[in-house]
């Protein structure tokens, strides 16, 4: 506690403070342009109801994008001390939890997922299977807050988080107040978890562990979307990079466990397995002596196994098949432009619409046909030409993930923290770090805090891309460190 202190009046924790304020605006701002309720007995309760109508939801509107501009302000300030690299990893774990504080207390801002998370775990909890029937189809007050496109489908998320939702819900009811604060702290684990492995992987291939927790713990896509809009990305990543973490910490068959825990969440974590177990022969073969094809077998085959059991274990405490994962192409329902199937598309009917008439639907399907072809084609070339070492490794799972978010169906902002996780302990140069900081800034504004998106709006893909230039730049001029050499 004497060291925090000792932190909070040092010059160090003046971003930290900074974006403190900046997270209680976002707090305040959300209870009126946040992904709230469409009937809020808290807000009517306390007479606030205004706040989401006519002048009330201006001034909620301003409050909320005044603090998500704070927060970007001070991570950018941040940011530079990561470039010159006077920053600590105990500035960075402390600043966490400055800006994490007041968010807890939030509604969901940009995205309204907490609402169906809330509802599938309520199906498991009523007897259902959220792999058979949608939200729709087990009628309670949880289905006011579901966007329509959402009630009639089946759950895409893994076993374990159905049984953490379902959990949520046996706690708390109907109470969509309460259940989005329980379902957010039971996210914590992931951040916990995030913040312990990305220093360590970091510090394994001679990286910087306070640029690792800047870019993919600070980072106002994990800090504002998968905290503050409460979404599974948090325990995925957070058990992904853990896993990882124990893989090179010689403890390859937790690492596996983990894996499989992630996987359980979501299915995108198991991209990171195959490359895993390149990591697990490298061990054999130093520690063993083993031949190459005897090590990558062995390592194989435990991973596999281990695999199976706890994945095995899981979901049979919950109590479900794998039918989830034919709910993954319930992406297919999102249009935006964050994929390159869907941009193509989109750019093919704007222009090619300027000469001869246009389907557009059959031009996404033709689109999204290609992009899953490149993505089953890269995923085995990646895989083979990334196995040499721990620092290809990570490199592979890095690009698997990278190509996966830009050619799948649809994606959305936080997508983009699955290869960020991992991306944060292989590019810290200022160039890098510049770019990412742009990059994080775009697509972290391009949404409105009502969960939709403005891609649609040419001023506001205009002022996203100008404030994302202006993030690029502030640190692509930042002062480096001078080594001792150099002077």
């Amino acid at each position: 506690m004497s060291r925090l202190l000792a932190f909070t009046r040092s010059q160090e924790a003046r971003p930290a403070l900074l974006g403190f304020l900046g997270a209680w605006l976002i707090t305040i701002g959300g209870l009126g342009a946040g992904s709230t309720r469409l009937h809020d007995p808290l807000l009517e309760s306390l007479h606030l109801s205004w706040l989401r109508f006519g002048h009330g939801l201006v001034v909620s509107s301003v409050l909320l994008w005044g603090g998500v501009a704070v927060m970007l302000f001070s991570w950018l300030w941040l940011g530079r001390r990561v470039v010159d690299r006077s920053a600590t990893e105990y500035t960075m774990v402390a600043t966490t939890g400055f800006w994490l504080a007041p968010l807890l207390l939030s509604v969901p801002v940009f995205s309204r997922d907490t609402y169906s998370y809330l509802a599938q775990g309520a199906l498991l909890r009523d007897g259902f299977d959220p792999y058979v029937v949608g939200p729709i189809d087990n009628v309670n007050s949880l289905l006011d807050n579901v966007s329509p496109i959402w009630t009639t489908t089946t759950a895409p998320y893994g076993p374990a988080f159905i049984l953490v939702a379902k959990f949520v819900t046996l706690v708390v009811g109907e109470d969509v107040v309460a259940g989005t604060m329980l379902l957010r702290l039971c996210m914590l684990p992931g951040l916990v978890m995030l913040i312990w492995a990305a220093p360590r992987v970091a510090r394994r291939i001679g990286a910087n562990g306070a640029a690792a927790l800047w870019i993919c713990v600070l980072n106002p896509l994990v800090i504002i979307h998968l905290m503050g809009g409460v979404h599974n990305e948090m325990l995925m990543v957070g058990l992904m990079m853990a896993a990882i973490a124990l893989t090179l910490a010689d403890r390859p068959a937790w690492g596996v466990s983990l894996i499989a825990l992630a996987v359980a969440v979501k299915a995108t974590a198991g991209l990171a397995l195959p490359f895993m177990v390149w990591m697990w022969m490298h061990r054999l073969r130093a520690k063993r002596d083993l031949g190459a094809v005897r090590a990558f077998s062995i390592a194989t085959a435990a991973s596999a196994a281990i695999f199976v059991v706890v994945f095995a274990v899981v979901s049979l405490l919950a109590g479900v098949g794998l039918g989830w994962l034919t709910a993954l192409a319930g992406s297919v329902k999102i249009i935006n432009w964050l994929t390159l199937p869907t941009a193509a598309a989109n750019l093919i009917n704007a222009l090619g619409g300027l000469v001869i008439p246009v389907n557009f639907y059959a031009v996404l399907e033709v689109t999204r046909i290609i992009g899953i072809a490149v993505i089953a084609i890269s995923l085995p070339l990646l895989w083979w030409r990334y196995r040499h070492d721990d620092r290809q490794a990570l490199t592979g799972i890095a690009l698997a993930m990278l190509v996966v978010v830009l050619f799948v169906p649809a994606a959305l902002p936080w997508y983009y923290t699955w290869p960020l996780a991992v991306v944060s302990v292989l590019a810290q140069s200022r160039s890098a770090i510049a770019v990412i900081a742009g990059f994080s800034t775009w697509i972290m504004v391009i949404f409105k805090p009502d969960g939709s998106h403005g891609m649609y709006s040419w001023l506001h893909v205009l002022l996203a891309t100008a404030l994302a230039v202006a993030a690029w730049y502030s640190l692509s001029r930042a002062p480096e460190r001078v080594t001792s050499e150099a002077q």
